[in-house]
């Protein structure tokens, strides 16, 4: 194993997937020099500008673009530079890429990655902080990863680019710098398994994208309470690891659920359903739900980290949940 920033996990994937199949190429904004997050950094000069292409600023043009490449043979992987830049390629990535293969009864296979950047708290307004995963989770023959670690960041993204559907990977922005352990080795993460971040007996917490992070220090913190928090990620949000949501809470009896993304008709939403029709009778207490309030995210920083869910949220519900009292 060694030490590794996310951002840098995530360029060893793409340069080691790169080398093995030469029928993985990128698109995208300024990627020859290094793209927004310098994801590519390196790349061009390693691959040439042949498979590391830059493109205009028309996301709905280069999508278009990849889903016909990828029905023709080709693998490629397209960065849209932020999630909320969806808005002006849905047509290409929901109409086209996620339907081929139903409407053409297995004849097509749309084998596409579209790396993005998510979420809040770096002060970029209203139209670069959204967390949209929920919107594609909804659409059949979509999938969505979101990666909480450098270990998931690498494994999930080299699974994603031998898959043979089209994938969403989101990255959060504030993930890019933080560091983990990474195989030397070559290995994957599969895609629709969730990782138990943490064992807990108390209350579970299923969290995704930087909310792990905050889900793991919030249990951290509630140790000294007494409560035994265990944090599930899913990794995939769809396909959803209902299984292991399921068997978390079978043996805690509790649920906190914490997503960046508004918190109305979110993930979240799902994860408290499914639960409630699968261990509706294994629950010791009402369901906790968190997430941003139902308003755009301001560009005033001071604004902004008032809205985020921390750990001291996360820990708050936690406590009611097991029925500790929470100090005001």
């Amino acid at each position: 194993m060694k030490d590794s920033r996310y951002i840098r996990a995530i360029g060893e994937g793409l340069a080691e997937e790169l080398d093995r199949d030469d029928r993985v190429f990128m698109l995208g904004e300024d990627l020859v020099d290094a793209g927004p997050f310098s994801v590519t950094r390196g790349l061009a000069e390693r691959f040439g500008t042949r498979r590391i292409r830059n493109t205009p600023i028309s996301e709905s043009a280069f999508l278009g673009l990849a889903v016909g490449a990828a029905i023709a043979g080709l693998r490629p992987i397209v960065e849209v530079m932020t999630m909320d830049l969806f808005t002006v390629c849905m047509d290409p990535l929901v109409n086209h890429a996620a339907k081929m293969r139903y409407m053409f009864g297995g004849q097509y296979s749309v084998p596409l990655v579209v790396l993005t950047a998510t979420g809040a708290g770096v002060g970029a307004g209203p139209h670069h902080s959204q967390s949209l995963e929920a919107w594609f989770a909804h659409v059949p023959g979509l999938k969505v990863v979101m990666p909480s670690t450098p270990y998931d960041a690498k494994g999930l993204l080299k699974a994603a680019i031998r898959d043979d559907d089209p994938i969403i990977y989101a990255w959060h922005k504030g993930l890019l710098s933080r560091m983990g352990q990474v195989p030397e080795e070559e290995y994957t993460v599969p895609i629709g398994v969730a990782d138990v971040k943490r064992e807990g007996s108390d209350v579970t917490i299923v969290a995704t994208g930087l909310m792990v992070h905050q889900a793991l220090s919030a249990a951290d913190g509630m140790e000294e309470a007494g409560i035994s928090a265990e944090v599930v990620d899913p990794r995939t949000i769809s396909p959803l690891d209902t299984a292991t949501i399921v068997a978390s809470v079978k043996k805690t009896g509790r649920l906190v659920v914490v997503h960046e993304a508004v918190k109305d008709f979110g993930i979240g939403a799902e994860v408290a359903a499914v639960v409630a029709e699968e261990a509706f009778d294994y629950l010791d207490a009402p369901i906790k739900r968190i997430g941003l309030p139902f308003t755009p995210i301001p560009f005033s920083r001071n604004l902004e980290n008032a809205l985020l869910p921390t750990a001291d949220h996360i820990a708050r519900a936690a406590r009611e949940a097991c029925g500790v009292p929470v100090e005001q």
